[in-house]
């Protein structure tokens, strides 16, 4: 059985209401008795990374909504320690954070593309005991992952991918009509 860790995926249940998960999956980066916090990985911000970062030289960097907290900040993950110091080892070979300045340096260089870094405006968080709460209470799958599923640049099919990735009885959540009122 999955348990409530780094690098642990959140799948939001297919009948979740919240609008700001519904339909999303959210990369677990810590875990703690105090609280957690992680980013979607599935839903695009509508504005690029140079948008954001006037420092950013290329324009078709995208962002993810990494969640509702502190929208006035941008995170990333990433594939690449030995470009960007300081990151922690969420999954093998998958990084969160590090040194913003090294990042941005390996963009405008070239030395870093889209499918070995992610970034994100705002975070998910939850305060202790909430997320424990909300798993109880079936509002999230728990799921182990691979970097191909983080970094896949159709975040729009990573919520289905994800639920078959657990096999048939979750495969067929993939495809519940987001309000089965409607049928």
């Amino acid at each position: 059985m999955v348990s409530l860790s780094p690098g642990i995926l959140l799948i939001a249940d297919p009948f979740l209401k919240d609008p700001n998960f519904a339909r999303t999956v959210v990369l677990l980066c810590e875990h703690q008795e105090k609280g957690s916090f992680g980013f979607i990985i599935n839903k695009l911000f509508d504005q690029s990374l140079s948008d954001l970062v006037p420092e950013v030289l290329a324009s078709n960097v995208p962002v993810y909504y990494g969640g509702p907290v502190q929208m006035d900040t941008v995170h990333f993950i990433h594939r690449e320690p030995e470009l960007i110091s300081g990151g922690v080892e969420i999954l093998p070979g998958i990084y969160w954070g590090g040194k913003f300045d090294e990042v941005v340096g390996a963009l405008n260089q070239g030395l870093l593309g889209t499918d070995r870094v992610k970034f994100f405006i705002g975070y998910s968080g939850w305060v202790e005991g909430q997320l424990e709460e909300e798993v109880r209470e079936k509002s999230w799958i728990l799921s182990q992952t691979e970097a191909k599923l983080i970094f896949d640049p159709h975040e729009q099919q990573i919520w289905q991918q994800s639920l078959k990735n657990l096999g048939n009885s979750f495969a067929l959540m993939a495809n519940y009509p987001i309000d089965p009122s409607l049928n």
